[in-house]
Formats: C-alpha cells, sequence, structure tokens
C-alpha cells in the first residue's frame, strides 16, 4: 500500500496546486475555475504510472496470462467476443510480447479520458480524483481492465449527453461496446436521465430498486433466465454473496445532499439534473447488487459521474459551511479508503519497474 498512500498524496497535490493557479474561462460558467493544465496532468501521469506499471491487482494476471497464451488473429477477432480489446490486443502483441504494454495503454487510456473529463467538468478538481482514489474506483480500474476501458469511453461522451447529441453518443457508446458488450446498456439510459430529477418518475424508479431488493430471489430467477444463452449466461452460477453494505453508504450520501439542495444547485449549473440521475441509477445497482455481488459490474458506468456530482453539491452549502464540508469529505473518504484497502481487502500492490 505504501505507493498507494504516495500515489493518492501526489495526486491531491498536484490536483490542488491546479485550482490554486486557476483561470475562469470554463465553458459551464466564468465563476468556474478552469484548473491548470500542467498540474493536472501530473496527476494523470501519477495515476497512469501506478496503474499502468503493477503486475497485481485483480485479475491483472488473468489479462496478462491471456495475452501470453494467446495468438490474436482476425480469425480470433471474429471468433471472440469484444473485438475491439481482441484487435487492441493484436496489435499491441506485434509490437512486443511483454503484456506490461496491454497494462499501461489500457491505464493511460482509462485514466486520461477519466481526467479530461473530470477537467471539463468537475467544480473541485482535486476532490474528483481524491474521491476517485480514496472511493476505490481507481482500483477497481485495475480490475474489471476491459469493462472500465468501456466506461471511461462513455464518461468521456458526456459532453454529447449533456448537449442532447444523441448520434455522436451513440458511436461513443457502440465504440466501448466492442471493449464490453455491456455498455450497451447505457443506450436507453440516455433516454431515461435526460430529464428533470426529483420528479414522480424519480421515485419510481427508487421504488423499483427497493422492490428488486426485497424480491431479488425472484428477480433473479427471471434475468439468469434471460440471459442463458448469452455469453454472460456463467453469472447464474456466480454465488459470492451481495456486496458491502458500506459500499451503498458511501454513494447515497451525495445523492442525498444533492436532494436537499435540488434548487441551488440547479441555479449553480442547470445540466446538474443530468449528474443526479446518474449518480441515482448508480445508487439503484448498487442496492440490487447488496444481493448478489455481480451486479455492481453495472456500477462502473455510473460511479464515475459521482466524481462529478459531489464536487458540486459542496456549493450546496452555504459559504460558512463549505469548507467543513470539504474536509468531511476529505477525512471520511480517508477513513473509507483505509478501511477497504487494507482493513478488508490487504491490498499489496507489485511492479517489476516501481519498487519501494
Amino acid at each position: 500500500m505504501t505507493l498507494f498512500w504516495i500515489n493518492l498524496f501526489l495526486v491531491y497535490s498536484f490536483s490542488f496546486s491546479s485550482r490554486l493557479v486557476a483561470g475562469y474561462t470554463n465553458p459551464i460558467s466564468n465563476n468556474f475555475p478552469k484548473p491548470y493544465k500542467p498540474f493536472v496532468a501530473l496527476a494523470l501521469l501519477s495515476l497512469i504510472l501506478i496503474s499502468g506499471l503493477r503486475i497485481n491487482i485483480g485479475d491483472t494476471s488473468a489479462y496478462t496470462h491471456s495475452y501470453i497464451m494467446n495468438d490474436f488473429t482476425w480469425e480470433y477477432v471474429q471468433n471472440n467476443k469484444d473485438p475491439g480489446f481482441s484487435i487492441l490486443q493484436m496489435i499491441l502483441k506485434n509490437i512486443t510480447e511483454d503484456p506490461q504494454l496491454l497494462l499501461f495503454i489500457t491505464a493511460f487510456v482509462t485514466n486520461l479520458l477519466i481526467g479530461i473529463t473530470l477537467y471539463k467538468y468537475s467544480r473541485n478538481i482535486e476532490i474528483s480524483l481524491y474521491v476517485y482514489i480514496t472511493s476505490g474506483l481507481f482500483t477497481v480500474s485495475m480490475n474489471g481492465i476491459r469493462q472500465f476501458l468501456a466506461a471511461s469511453i462513455i464518461f468521456f461522451s458526456l459532453k454529447y449527453l449533456l448537449k442532447g447529441e444523441f448520434k455522436f453518443y451513440l458511436i461513443f457508446v457502440l465504440i466501448a461496446s466492442t471493449f464490453h458488450q455491456s455498455a450497451l446498456i447505457l443506450i436507453p439510459i440516455y433516454f431515461i436521465v435526460r430529464r428533470k430529477a426529483w420528479t414522480k418518475f424519480t421515485f419510481f424508479i427508487i421504488a423499483i430498486a427497493v422492490t428488486l431488493v426485497f424480491g431479488f430471489n425472484y428477480f433473479s430467477e427471471i434475468l439468469f433466465s434471460a440471459i442463458e444463452d448469452s455469453q454472460y449466461s456463467h453469472y447464474s452460477d456466480f454465488n459470492e454473496g451481495g456486496a458491502n453494505i458500506m459500499r451503498v453508504l458511501v454513494d447515497i450520501v451525495p445523492v442525498i445532499i444533492a436532494f436537499l439542495g435540488r434548487e441551488k444547485l440547479r441555479i449553480l449549473w442547470p445540466k446538474i439534473d443530468i449528474i443526479v440521475n446518474l449518480s441515482l441509477i448508480n445508487l439503484v445497482f448498487g442496492l440490487i447488487a447488496t444481493q448478489n455481488w455481480i451486479f455492481a459490474r453495472f456500477n462502473i458506468y455510473f460511479s464515475l459521474f459521482n466524481l462529478i456530482l459531489i464536487t458540486w453539491i459542496i456549493y450546496a452549502f452555504k459559504d460558512s459551511n463549505k469548507k467543513l464540508i470539504y474536509y468531511g469529505i476529505i477525512v471520511l473518504y480517508f477513513l473509507y479508503y483505509y478501511y477497504d484497502h487494507v482493513i478488508i481487502q490487504g491490498i499489496n500492490y507489485q511492479s517489476n519497474i516501481i519498487k519501494f
């Protein structure tokens, strides 16, 4: 964990410094500071190096083994799911047999796309990147490589979701689906989230989530029966229990605050309702995942939007309370990070290049 702690310190320090020397030419609002690019780049560089130069964490070893053992030909691409990822591996393996290149390229693209999007839409870049690490999302990006790469592509298309340019948004979703087919779920999501938050429809969605949690056994039978002939049929055999309820508590707090400060948030940024709706869907999947952990895989697509929302809710409070909320986020997420990564997972980062 030593390198993880160093990474957290460097990312926060560089991104905090980027806001100290920020300009005020952000496209959202002239009062919305635009961070200093070189410092943001240094923060992203730290993330990329730590992620790209690893040799363990989650299913990293499975990806490296597959890269070494498989012969990535056009026939392989045609016969395997997720052709985009297969083509990427085919290109990289023509360069080198070393799977470290695959890990580095995916880490570079994933973190760069996330960083660019946060640079554009986060109200506090250092809080977004800090929560990206301490909420565990950065670690997850080193585990579900394909899906997180797909999620970062969709996250990068936020511009078109906000503007209502469905054709361009669809292109990004289709590209993402070549890396992980589950990304196609983001197509109907477009029509769900582009509406005012906290309407009757919002509470209808929440009610459905609660109903699914309490009636999960019946719901799961229907779902797994529907996918039994698909590439995801093996998920029906997944039986490792539900996701940690602590994860749901972490996700629910920003949503509750967004509800309480909804009117002020709309004044600060009229498009915030779309972000709130995406965070609500993230919470819905989180609730369902407490019954079966596999549903937390869908959170990968939506949890990134929490990184934007949590920075805006700070400004829903009175000026006298903003510092308290800011430092509260720092402390509470730090405690969660320690609890999740040290006490629960006991993560031990390894690298052949970065050694400490």
